[in-house]
Formats: C-alpha cells, structure tokens, sequence
C-alpha cells in the first residue's frame, strides 16, 4: 500500500457509520428510558445501543448477498470509533482509551451473541432473561424486559425485510419505539 492508500475510505465506511447512526437514533428514543425504567447512564445507553446495533449487525450478517457482512463489519467498526471519540470527549486519559474500548468491545460482544441466540431460542421466557440481565443493573421494573423483547423481536423482523441495497447505501429504518411501546 502506497502512502495514499492509507488516506482512501474503506467499503462501506461511510453506510456503516450512517446504519450505526440509525440504531443510536432508534435506541436513544426517551420513550425506551420512561417506559422501561432504562437507566438514563452512560451505562443504560451503551446497553440500549448495543441492543439495537447487534440487532442491525445480526441483519447484515445473515443476508445472502457478500456485502451484507461487510457492512456489518462498518458497523461495528463505526460503532467502536464513536466508543473511542466519546471516551475522549468524556476526558478519558489517552493510555486508558484502548482497555476501556476494549472492555466495550467485549460487553458488546458478549451481549450480541446472547440477543442471537435468545432470538434463534424456542423458549419464550430466553430473550427476557438476557435482557434483564443486561440492561437493567439492579432488578428491572415489573413486566419491562417482556416488552423490550417485544420491541426488539418487531425491530429484528423491521430489519429483516429492508432491502439490502438501501442499507449499503446507508438507509436503514427501525420502528417508532413509542408505538411498539403501546402495543406491548
């Protein structure tokens, strides 16, 4: 690679941070915090991004065509780039920066492949409890991690049947939380 080769764009990049910027939208909605009794923390929303991202990379991942997990990787790769410009804005020393990314990472990670699996899981109680145990950090409000099940399983089948040429072309929609919030 020339020295301009460092200075090009890679795939996706740009859908990558415009998808990451869809679901951040999707989970900031002040209705998932009222309604839920989400912890309004740095914490809560990392979990609540983290929710709806794993549910957009695990759209990208199972589509057919090649650049659906490309653009799954400009996910994720937009979704830890913003994790380290904010823990910088947030005054987090420099030398601190990578092990609190990757501590993220890992949180993210771990977080994904439970949603996965909860959401592929028969048992109706599966997706509740990996909610409870990752969004709420003492006991959840009474019924709350039944009904953001609710909203992630009608996010996931949102995503599902968007088409994948306007999410590489960076467009992808989730549904109003506050009208899936009033359904469940």
């Amino acid at each position: 690679m020339g020295i301009l080769g460092m200075f090009r764009r890679r795939p996706h990049e740009r859908a990558g941070f415009d998808l990451y910027g869809a679901a951040v939208g999707a989970a900031r909605t002040p209705a998932i915090f009222l309604a839920l009794g989400v912890p309004d923390t740095v914490e809560g929303r990392f979990d609540l991004v983290s929710l709806h991202v794993a549910l957009l990379i695990r759209r990208l991942r199972a589509d057919a065509d090649p650049r659906g997990p490309l653009l799954a990787q400009a996910v994720f790769d937009a979704m830890f780039a913003d994790m380290d410009l904010n823990l910088r804005e947030m005054g987090v020393g420099d030398l601190s920066v990578g092990k609190k990314v990757r501590e993220a990472w890992e949180a993210f990670h771990g977080r994904a492949l439970a949603v996965e699996a909860a959401l592929e899981s028969q048992e109706p109680g599966a997706l509740p409890a990996v909610l409870a145990r990752n969004i709420w950090r003492a006991e959840p409000p009474a019924g709350a991690p039944e009904r953001l099940a609710a909203l992630a399983r009608a996010q996931a089948a949102h995503l599902a049947g968007q088409d994948i040429a306007e999410l590489v072309a960076g467009r992808a929609t989730f549904l109003p939380a506050e009208d899936l919030l009033r359904d469940a």
